[in-house]
């Protein structure tokens, strides 16, 4: 007996035209998801993507096509779409000009009732005695507004129908019908135009915050000046033709069109684009430059270290693109209710277009027309739509500002956190080891001593020597002529400077050189419980002196730590591998709860996990890399400092783009921001629904008042959510917010 074969799995990922709102959503998942072979589905509506998984073998990728044409919507392979322009005249354009064709004709039917009738009011509707009769000029100028109106809903409606599946569309598209059949046309024809306004409005919001994600695409130009080798010429090239290894100029106020390393030149370059620095950031030659960063006062020559399709940029890009499709745990119970809400809200219409006229005998027509305005307020387009947009914002926003959330789940993170792990090095440090003291002894001087460090420390590439070079190099101090070098490993180094033997190294090997006195030994003790590295130099007779070397610790991380508690933090930990003493100086320094000196990476992961195990909700911030396992084992991993490094923006939940620690107190800030919006989104669009569902039933809501208020209630979610594209990253100065509540 054979076992049976896995099922084959193929994922194609299309743009649809047309996939505007959740409504959208809901007809394609009821078309496709009876389709034989589709495995699964998945919707981003801010980008216009559906993402299908199918057995190849049962469905073909044509077949996926047409069954979404009969939708009314067009999909297309999301590669081929890149390479095509915009879509026709028609589909770009039809619904504008169908909107502005149903409120003129409206106003034309009102015009002539007007004109034919003479009285103002009975045109509105107000009229005593005799029955409201409509002109018949002015009910086909009603009728054709009707149909213009909703041109573009009575497809989808006839569709939702079709499914036994009531959506916004079959509401309206009753609506419109039943009230031109009671006689109320002008009503009619307004809920018609109302509501194609509202799908107008929304569809343009939506497409204001794609803008907002293609305007990162536009960060980088699409030509390049490369040098040719042979003849120093400069040639213009599409950025995607220019191959690594090119040497590209970049003039001043120009963007860089690809990651690369400066070989000639002195610039400062503007990188806010990419990682939300305010200051521009000197750059010489060895120095990396970014694609989409900006080239400020001086000409830079760089040599290209990666093709356009993977500098940072792109992968900032193809990772802010992905992030909309990882939707947020509010969002998910958004779509849960809406699915379930709109059956129930025509249930209750019909309920009041029936009930009271059998059980009460109510006016049929009275009920009947409450019932239509119940079903126009109904539509749950205002709820829907506020989450995605709001959570798109907040995203987008975060990506200006040089944070890289890798979806909406990430983004409501912070509002959860509890406790915070840090690694130390590059994280609270700058995590590069710099000299603090030289201190001579036996008559030796501070420039002697450097000398004979520096001589001794050049053949070496240790961080310690090269902090001690960076040293004497910023002093003036030019190293000496050495004979017979030898490295000492593990310990330091010796070497024979003007016919003397001196030695550099560590504490260990001062002792084996055995020119150490007890007051030598106890102030090499002293300056170590300090929290710095020593490095001792001598000869064969005496120590020459120490030099102390430590990692400088970031002027902004003791107020960084500080606002993170004043915003709730409960519990701020810091992890490293040092030393006790330097932890122990470090923790001090900037204010954390505890430390935990001397960690491996196994050791690391332990601490978050009983971290977790203790507050839930654990955020571990390091360089992505070195600290993978731990950030992996916390509810939100976050890289620091990752423009430049696909490990760490690959690594991470989060990405902070700069060494900036700053945004850390700025993203929990952020977060509770965008969820915020979310919530004041949600409980305004439901409390409109309830305020006029009330009043539709005590007859104080007519069916225009209905459309209008819930176009308002659109309009005014999506424009609080899109406040968040505006939302720049404050400095720490002056920036201060309560506790959270």
């Amino acid at each position: 007996m054979t076992s049976p074969q896995p099922e084959t799995r193929k994922t194609v990922t299309y743009k649809v035209q047309g996939l505007d709102c959740a409504e959208e959503v809901m007809a394609l998942r009821s078309v496709l998801g009876n389709e034989p072979g589709v495995l699964n589905l998945d919707f981003d509506i801010l980008n216009a993507r559906m993402t299908v998984e199918f057995n190849p073998a049962r469905i073909a990728p044509d077949d996926i096509v047409r069954a979404v044409a009969s939708t009314g919507m067009k999909a297309l392979p999301a590669e081929e779409t890149v390479k095509q322009k915009a879509g026709s005249f028609w589909q770009e354009n039809g619904p504008f000009l169908m909107t502005c064709a149903s409120g003129a004709l409206m106003a034309a039917g009102f015009l002539s009732h007007w004109l034919i009738h003479g009285s103002l009011l009975h045109a509105i509707g107000i009229h005593e005695g005799s029955p409201h009769v409509f002109p018949t000029v002015s009910v086909l100028f009603y009728v054709a507004s009707m149909v213009s109106g909703a041109w573009f809903v009575i497809p989808k409606a006839i569709l939702a129908a079709r499914r036994l599946r009531p959506d916004m569309n079959l509401l309206m598209t009753i609506a419109i019908v039943a009230a031109g059949l009671i006689g109320e046309w002008l009503e009619a024809a307004a809920v018609a135009f109302l509501f194609a306004l509202a799908l107008l409005l929304e569809r343009w919001s939506i497409h204001r915050a794609r803008r907002a994600v293609e305007g990162l695409m536009e960060l980088s130009p699409t030509t390049a000046r490369c040098v040719l080798p042979e003849t120093g010429l400069v040639v213009e090239k599409r950025v995607e033709e220019v191959p690594v290894g090119t040497t590209v100029l970049v003039r001043p106020g120009e963007k860089i069109p690809l990651d690369g390393n400066v070989t000639r030149g002195f610039s400062s370059v503007n990188q806010a684009p990419i990682t939300g620095e305010s200051v521009p950031v000197p750059k010489s030659v060895g120095d990396q430059v970014l694609a989409g960063t900006i080239n400020e006062d001086g000409a830079l020559e760089f040599q290209v270290t990666r093709p356009a399709s993977d500098t940072t940029l792109a992968h900032v890009i193809h990772l802010v693109q992905a992030a909309h499709a990882r939707r947020a745990p509010m969002e998910r119970w958004v779509d849960k209710f809406a699915r379930y809400y709109t059956p129930v809200m025509m249930g209750i219409a019909i309920g009041i277009a029936v009930l009271p006229p059998l059980v009460f005998s109510g006016s049929w027509l009275e009920w009947l027309y409450r019932a239509l305005v119940v079903l126009v307020i109904a539509c749950p387009c205002a709820l829907v739509i506020s989450t995605p947009v709001s959570i798109v914002s907040g995203l987008t926003s975060a990506a200006r500002n040089g944070v890289l959330i890798k979806g909406g789940m990430f983004l409501e993170a912070p509002v959860r956190w509890r406790a915070i792990a840090l690694d130390k090095t590059g994280t609270l440090t700058h995590g590069q080891p710099e000299v603090q003291e030289v201190i001579p002894l036996d008559y030796h001087s501070q420039r002697e001593l450097l000398e004979i460090a520096a001589t001794l420390e050049s053949p070496s590439d240790h961080p310690l020597a090269r902090a001690v070079l960076r040293k004497a190099k910023a002093e003036g101090v030019a190293p000496r002529s050495a004979e017979n070098f030898r490295a000492i490993k593990g310990k330091g180094a010796q070497a024979e400077i003007d016919g003397g033997l001196f030695w550099i190294g560590n504490h260990r090997l001062m002792e084996e050189m055995g020119t150490e006195t007890p007051d030598v030994h106890d102030r090499a003790d002293q300056l170590e419980k300090s929290g710095s590295s020593v490095v001792a130099i001598g000869n064969t007779q005496h120590i020459c002196g120490f030099i102390t070397i430590s990692d400088r610790v970031r002027t902004e991380s003791p107020e960084v730590i500080r606002q993170m508690k004043q915003l709730g933090i409960q519990r701020v930990v810091m992890l490293t591998g040092d030393n006790e003493g330097t932890a122990r100086t470090v923790a001090s320094c900037i204010g954390v709860d505890d430390f935990m000196a001397e960690l491996l990476p196994q050791d690391k992961l332990d601490r978050v996990e009983s971290l977790v195990a203790e507050y839930g909700s654990v955020a571990m911030v390091g360089d992505g890399v070195n600290d993978a396992p731990a950030m992996a084992a916390a509810t939100t991993g976050i890289a620091m400092g990752a423009a430049g490094s696909d490990a760490a923006i690959e690594t991470a939940d989060i990405a902070l783009m700069a060494d900036d620690l700053t945004k850390l107190p700025w993203l929990i800030r952020h977060s509770r921001r965008t969820l915020r919006v979310v919530r004041q989104n949600i409980a305004f669009a439901i409390g409109e629904k309830l305020l006029f569902l009330s009043l539709a039933v005590f007859g104080l809501a007519s069916l225009w008042m209905a459309i209008a208020a819930d176009m308002g209630a659109s309009l005014l979610v999506i424009s609080n959510g899109l406040r968040l594209l505006g939302r720049k990253a404050q400095l720490l100065v002056g920036e201060r917010e309560g506790k959270a509540q």
